[in-house]
C-alpha cells in the first residue's frame, strides 16, 4: 500500500528530464550552437546599450520608446529563458533539467511571448496616434495612460500563461521524460504525461493564439490607417520621414511572428512538418526576434 502511494507521488512530482536538443542534428550540435550564441551576444549587447540609451538620453524619455524599452527588456527575458539552456545542451551536453526548473523556464518562454505581442500592439497603437493625431498625442499618451497600458498587458500576459503551468502541475508523469527540444514548452511536456491532455491542447492552443492573433488584427488596423495617413500628407519629405519611421517597426514584427506562428501550427499539423524542421524553427524564434528589436530605435 505506502509503495503504491509513493508510486503515485513520484507521478505527480516528477524527477528531472532530459532535453534532446534538436533531433537528428546531435552530431552538429557544436556548430549550430556558434550562430546561436552570436546571435544571443548580439541581442543581449544591442538590447542592453538601448535600455542604456533611453535611461540616459531625456529626448528619448516619450511614449514611443517607454514601450520601446519594454520590448527590449521582454526581449532579454524571451532569449536569456531559453539560448543559455540551449548552449549548454549543443556545447556540454547538460540535458538535464529539474521540474520546477522546466516550469519556470516554459513560463517566461510563453509569459514574454505574449507580453511581445501585446508591446507590439501597443507600439502601433503609438505610432498610429502620432500620425494621425499629432496635436492630440501629449493628451491621448499621458504618463498615466502609459502606466495602465503597461500595466495592462503585463497582466494580461501573466493571467494567460499562468493556468498553462497550473494544468502540467495537474498531471502524472508516469511515461517516458524525454523531451525532443532544445527547451520546454507547454504541449511538448504535456505530451509526456499518462493522463488525457485535451484541456491542455485547446487551452495551449486556443487561448494564447486568439489573443496573439487579435494582436495582429490590431497592428494591422494600426498600420492600414498609418499609411492610408501618410499618403494623405502634402510634403514628400514628411511622408518619407513617416514612412521610414514605421518601416523599421514593421520588419521587427514580421520577424517575431513569422518564426512564432510556424512554430505554434506545426505543433497542430506534426504529421506534414518534420521534427528536425519544427524544433529547429521553434529556436529560431527565441534566437532572432531579440536581435532586430534595437533598429526600432532608428
Amino acid at each position: 500500500m505506502s509503495a503504491m502511494i509513493i508510486f503515485n507521488l513520484s507521478n505527480y512530482n516528477p524527477g528531472p528530464f532530459i532535453l534532446v536538443g534538436i533531433p537528428g542534428l546531435e552530431h552538429c550540435h557544436v556548430w549550430i550552437g556558434i550562430p546561436f550564441c552570436i546571435i544571443y551576444v548580439v541581442a543581449l549587447v544591442g538590447n542592453c546599450t538601448l535600455l542604456y540609451l533611453i535611461t540616459v538620453e531625456r529626448s528619448l524619455h516619450e511614449p514611443m520608446f517607454f514601450f520601446l524599452s519594454m520590448l527590449a527588456m521582454t526581449d532579454l527575458i524571451l532569449s536569456t529563458a531559453g539560448v543559455p539552456k540551449s548552449l549548454s545542451i549543443f556545447w556540454l551536453g547538460a540535458r538535464e533539467i529539474t521540474f520546477p526548473g522546466c516550469l519556470t523556464q516554459m513560463f517566461f518562454l510563453h509569459c514574454s511571448f505574449v507580453l511581445d505581442s501585446a508591446i507590439l500592439m501597443a507600439m502601433a497603437f503609438d505610432r498610429y496616434v502620432a500620425i494621425c493625431s499629432p496635436l492630440r498625442y501629449t493628451t491621448i499618451l499621458t504618463p498615466r495612460t502609459i502606466t495602465k497600458i503597461a500595466v495592462g498587458i503585463s497582466s494580461r500576459s501573466f493571467c494567460i500563461i499562468l493556468p498553462v503551468i497550473f494544468l502540467l502541475t495537474c498531471l502524472p508523469f508516469c511515461r517516458t521524460r524525454i523531451i525532443p527540444h532544445t527547451y520546454c514548452e507547454h504541449i511538448g511536456v504535456a505530451r509526456l504525461a499518462c493522463a488525457d491532455i485535451s484541456i491542455n491542447i485547446w487551452y495551449g492552443f486556443c487561448v494564447p493564439i486568439m489573443t496573439v492573433i487579435s494582436d495582429v488584427i490590431l497592428i494591422a488596423v494600426s498600420y492600414t490607417l498609418i499609411l492610408c495617413a501618410v499618403f494623405r500628407l502634402p510634403s514628400r519629405d514628411a511622408r518619407q520621414k513617416a514612412l521610414g519611421t514605421c518601416g523599421s517597426h514593421v520588419c521587427v514584427i514580421l520577424m517575431f511572428y513569422t518564426p512564432a506562428f510556424f512554430s505554434i501550427l506545426a505543433h497542430r499539423f506534426e504529421h506534414t512538418v518534420s521534427r528536425t524542421f519544427h524544433i529547429m524553427f521553434a529556436n529560431l524564434y527565441i534566437v532572432i526576434p531579440p536581435a532586430p528589436t534595437p533598429l526600432s530605435l532608428e
